[in-house]
């Protein structure tokens, strides 16, 4: 039977059941197929990949250090030693009172340990020890949705695969032997119908690499020229460059100067700029898109940023005006506050190209919106948006060059995945003369003292966020809340004003709320992370954040980075229970480093990929099997090879390649148009 057939050409699936098949996307026997196991339940080992943390698990692997025991108490004792599981993941494996395995654990001896599972430390409290793989059965569980039941869904595999010999393959024959990967078949087989461990993980390799091989594809098919003629030359008039870049207020660390040359060379290219700019809190961002933006416009050209929110718009346009204003060049700002005539006189000039350039939130992206020649698109915090916001602001300039500016640090295991069809600037230096932040962790009963702190601060003039993650009370959540939070520091600051903020107010009254903290018409400011941002209030020098092992590092660090933009010292105090092993780990961490590069790559192993941006518009991309983070290494094979076949004239012209070269034109991938 062909596997392209409807599902009701199997034996046994009536128009009930395909009714219930359609509600999962799944329409042909193909569909079925394809429809592997989110996970395994394997009553005697179970797969690291999909252990949940705390849940008690049981692993089988080789030995890989040599047990050390740690005597404690009265006769007390704790045995630990390493675990290569899976061939690929190193364990640690704790036991207690367990001394005497010490004399029988060999080097590369296969084991099965039993206990609690630690994900974030990549722990096992083991309670048992078995010496040798034990196999047991491995019954796949399927994602479904509505009325569809799990034994329905599995008799619908059978059916499926009893009614179908072969599946077209999607990786040529010569990859698959070069890497030892199965045919399509045998790998789909083994992933429905598992019959032991080692099976599964050939079966599941092979679908990693092939999901990884196609989405590479996309991207390397966008970065490796197929963009070329779609843009333009931008004449570069560098002596003006050079004069602008020599009239700023401080000289460019090297890391700004690198950047530099590589979006202005990009610029300067026929091809369509397509630049990430990463660079931490701090680090100066703006001022290059200040130089891209000048060079821009000194080519008769325009410009627009588009940031998240009003405030930062506000702020943005307030630093580009003094720099490039003065060459008599004019920046408008366009939020959803602009009305009326003002915002008709506004476009008008916009459209006459009386403006040159234009920043704004998403309001940049409405129709009522047109250049008179735009040329240059910036977005600030980029995974803020929306893609079809991101695409939209684009289509306003077919031939545009587009830089993607972003404060949150990017883990390389995340960026090869998710910026891949991208050229990354990385801005690694910070201005001279920056003082770091000192960050101290603090447990809930000392909280006095540090108001004391706060106190002494405000004393000197200086003003403070404090932070907290929810608005009111929950009974599910022992956390402090901004609402009660504000009532006691109103009453512990009395000589201060003390401001709140959170989600739940509109937009104007955010924006209210933080200019009068901007102003210093109010020197404490009890927040929600709406501040978390962007937001410049270079007279804060202290942020003190309240159940701090309740956010993700990512998180701290832009939360810290609201403070230190002046001359004075500033301070970040950590509030955290002690009691918490993630917590305390995360805490420890921020205390110990400024870095927001290894503070990414920490909290990509603390909470994973899927967590690491709290955000479904972050770009990330929805993989079945994959996982980023722990498949980098197939994810790096698979971007060289498809670099590798792109640059080469047997993928173009030989039928080996057919399927995949079918695949990049069915997507369309060959008409410039970036893959979202």
């Amino acid at each position: 039977m062909n596997p392209s057939s409807e599902v009701t050409a199997l034996k046994g699936v009536g128009r009930d059941l395909a009714t219930k098949l359609a509600e999962m996307d799944i329409v042909t026997i193909s569909d079925v197929l394809e429809h592997v196991p989110f996970r395994y339940d394997d009553f005697v080992t179970g797969s690291l990949t999909e252990a949940i943390h705390e849940d008690k698990v049981k692993f089988t692997g080789q030995v890989q250090s040599e047990p050390l025991v740690r005597y404690y108490g009265k006769g007390k004792n704790r045995l630990t030693f390493r675990l290569l599981v899976e061939e690929r993941y190193s364990v640690t494996v704790t036991m207690f009172n367990r001394a005497f395995y010490k004399a029988q654990l060999k080097l590369g001896e296969e084991v099965t340990v039993s206990g609690k599972w630690d994900l974030h430390r990549m722990t096992i409290s083991a309670t048992e020890l078995q010496f040798g793989a034990i196999e047991g059965e491995l019954t796949p569980v399927y994602s479904l949705k509505g009325d569809m039941r799990m034994k329905t869904f599995r008799r619908v595999v059978e059916l499926a695969f009893a009614a179908v010999e072969s599946v077209g393959e999607r990786v040529p024959d010569s990859i698959r032997t070069a890497y030892r990967l199965l045919d399509r078949m045998t790998m789909l087989k083994a992933l429905h119908f598992p019959t032991h461990r080692k099976e599964l993980t050939a079966a599941r390799r092979s679908y990693v690499y092939e999901e990884c091989l196609y989405f590479q594809l996309k991207l390397q098919t966008l970065r490796l020229g197929k963009r070329q003629g779609q843009g333009i030359v931008l004449p570069l008039h560098q002596a003006a460059v050079d004069e602008f870049i020599a009239g700023l207020p401080f000289p460019l660390t090297g890391a700004q100067k690198r950047v530099t040359e590589e979006i202005l060379s990009d610029m300067h290219r026929a091809e369509r700029m397509n630049r990430l700019l990463q660079g931490d809190v701090g680090s100066g961002k703006t001022v290059i898109a200040a130089i891209a933006l000048f060079a821009t416009i000194r080519a008769n050209k325009q410009g627009a940023l588009m940031v998240p929110t009003e405030i930062l718009a506000e702020q943005h346009a307030s630093s580009l005006a003094p720099l490039l204003e003065p060459f008599g060049i004019k920046v408008g700002l366009l939020t959803s506050s602009v009305k009326g005539k003002a915002r008709v006189l506004l476009l008008e000039a916009l459209r006459q190209g009386e403006i040159d350039i234009l920043v704004g939130t998403h309001a940049l992206i409405q129709d009522t919106v047109v250049f008179k020649d735009l040329h240059l698109v910036i977005t600030d915090e980029q995974h803020r948006f929306g893609v079809e916001q991101r695409k939209r602001l684009r289509a306003k300039a077919a031939q545009a060059d587009v830089l993607y500016m972003t404060a949150t640090p990017i883990p390389r295991t995340l960026a090869i995945s998710v910026f891949g069809d991208m050229d990354v600037s990385i801005i690694d230096e910070m201005p001279a003369g920056r003082k770091e932040i000192e960050t101290y962790w603090a447990k809930p009963e000392q909280i006095e003292r540090v108001f004391g702190f706060v106190e002494k601060e405000l004393l000197l003039g200086r003003q403070a966020y404090v932070i907290t993650p929810l608005i009111e009370e929950s009974e599910s959540l022992d956390v402090q809340n901004a609402m009660e939070l504000h009532a006691v520091l109103v009453e512990r600051f009395r000589d201060n004003q003390v401001g709140l903020m959170h989600g739940r107010l509109g937009s104007s009254e955010k924006d209210e709320v933080m200019q009068d903290f901007k102003d210093n018409q109010v020197q404490v400011l009890v927040s929600t992370t709406v501040v978390e941002v962007g937001v410049n209030v270079p007279n804060a020098s202290i942020i003190v954040i309240y159940d701090a092992e309740r956010f993700g590092l990512a998180q701290l660090h832009q939360l810290r980075g609201r403070v230190g933009r002046g001359d004075a010292q500033s301070y970040c105090i950590l509030i955290a229970d002690p009691s918490s092993d993630t917590g305390k780990e995360r805490i420890k961490t921020m205390t110990e480093t400024n870095d927001g590069f290894k503070l990414a790559e920490k909290d990509l192993e603390l909470r994973g990929s899927g967590n690491f941006f709290g955000t479904e518009q972050s770009g990330l991309p929805r993989f079945v099997l994959t996982d980023p983070a722990l498949d980098i290494q197939i994810m790096e094979t698979a971007r060289n090879d498809a670099v590798r076949l792109l640059r080469s004239e047997a993928f173009w012209q030989t039928s080996d390649y057919d399927v995949l070269r079918h695949y990049i034109e069915e997507q369309g991938l060959l008409d410039g148009e970036r893959i979202e």
